[in-house]
């Protein structure tokens, strides 16, 4: 009973693992920059995540720990669903339409979120 106690506390701690993003999955040779809107918003941990159309995909956007955005002064009604903004970042290598984002701009502000 304890080896199986033991066995399904390692898979609990290895899953969350597995399931999060690695950066090397990510062309940091081929920095991208796009205008438009979100059209999904999860402000939540472990990092905040969106979708947005371009390219006629709707593509997946990968941003930084909500904490770390909002000490670097960006807040979620700025970037909610509908609101006009640029991203810079970077696509998936494997064709996925997944994005991370290094920095996003509203208007005049520019927030660097790495």
């Amino acid at each position: 009973m304890r080896s199986l106690t033991l066995f399904a506390a390692a898979v609990a701690i290895a899953l969350p693992a597995a399931a999060h993003h690695g950066w090397s999955s990510y062309d940091e040779s081929k920095p991208l920059t796009i205008n438009g809107t979100f059209t999904q918003l999860s402000w939540g941990n472990p990092h905040g995540t969106a979708k947005m159309n371009w390219q006629g995909k709707s593509w997946d956007v990968i941003l930084a720990p909500t904490g770390r955005m909002e000490a670097r002064g960006l807040t979620q009604a700025e970037v909610a669903p509908g609101k006009k903004i640029r991203l810079t970042g970077y696509a998936r290598r494997d064709g996925t339409a997944e994005m991370r984002i290094e920095r996003i701009t509203i208007g005049s502000k520019t927030v660097e979120l790495r």
